[in-house]
């Protein structure tokens, strides 16, 4: 089922608009994990692709597999920090490395609508049974009809699968199966935060698709907010059936290092794509004609980034 993001979402990272990336990648761990590792904290966009392109840091054999690389991590992860999606996730990745599959799952989840149409099929799926790649290639099938042909969508299939693999939601190599990721505070936060930008507040941020995807009961997923709390991503406050959550801690990260950036690059900024909170809540309860409104992510111009 396809599941737009708010228009509010839209400019803090989220996409509404498939990019295409899951038609020849999967969510790029790995590469991530090695583009992060090799460039500051308050790396700009030029530092990043002069990293993939220059230095050739992820290994590609050809300047063109190079751009590709490049513009696929772009696709999934903004890699600007005047974009609040890519910047919270920057700011937190070195201090949980146990979070970095779900915290990049749940990014590109923001970013691309065709990952994100396969996630009620595998929130759905009890852990255990097996999930296959067809499967996968039909839900995206389905939320976006007659937009690819039948080898196009196998493909897709295939690389939604390896990238559920990567966050942890499958395991197995040919034969895949329902399995629980590792839930951390700092996803738990982030997660949070993303439907936050789609306009969740309080309690209903506890039944946002990303929140879910923590795969965790929400008594659970409290808990981790809590933690979060404790090490300062995020101000998490619960009683008298109350609930508040704040970010300040993400949202000053995001201003601080949206200020450098627009600093130290001549180019000015792209506008992101978001993702739409209603859709993050429950996919089946508001489906309209086979699209639910009210996602999580989007980001404005992410085709120009």
């Amino acid at each position: 089922m396809r599941v737009d993001v708010p228009a509010s979402a839209l400019a803090a990272g989220f996409s509404n608009e498939p990019a295409g990336t899951h038609s020849s990648r999967a969510i790029m761990l790995a590469e991530l994990e090695t583009l992060l590792r090799a460039t500051p904290v308050d790396a700009t966009y030029e530092d990043y692709a002069a990293a993939v392109v220059s230095e050739n840091v992820l290994g590609r054999s050809t300047l063109a597999t190079r751009a590709k690389s490049l513009r696929h991590l772009r696709e999934l992860y903004a890699l600007r920090s005047d974009v609040p999606v890519f910047a919270s996730l920057r700011r937190m990745w070195s201090s949980d490395v146990e979070a970095h599959p779900l915290v990049a799952l749940l990014c590109a989840i923001a970013r691309d609508p065709l990952l994100r149409a396969t996630a009620e099929l595998i929130l759905e799926a009890g852990v255990g049974s097996a999930v296959s790649a067809t499967e996968l290639s039909e839900a995206v099938g389905r939320a976006f009809p007659r937009r690819s042909t039948r080898d196009v969508l196998a493909r897709i299939g295939r690389n939604v699968a390896s990238s559920w693999t990567q966050s942890g939601h499958l395991r197995g190599r040919s034969k895949k199966t329902r399995a629980h990721p590792r839930s951390t505070p700092a996803a738990a936060a982030y997660a949070l935060y993303l439907g936050h930008l789609c306009d969740a507040t309080g309690s209903g941020l506890f039944r946002t698709l990303p929140a879910r995807l923590l795969d965790v009961p929400e008594t659970d997923a409290r808990e981790l907010a809590r933690a979060a709390s404790r090490l300062g991503w995020i101000t998490y406050r619960a009683a008298a059936g109350m609930t508040e959550v704040t970010f300040r801690q993400l949202e000053a990260s995001a201003e601080r290092r949206s200020h450098e950036s627009s600093l130290a690059s001549s180019r000015s900024a792209v506008p992101s794509a978001l993702f739409d909170p209603g859709a993050c809540v429950s996919a089946s309860r508001h489906a309209a004609g086979g699209v639910s409104s009210g996602g999580c992510p989007h980001v404005p111009g992410r085709h120009g980034h």
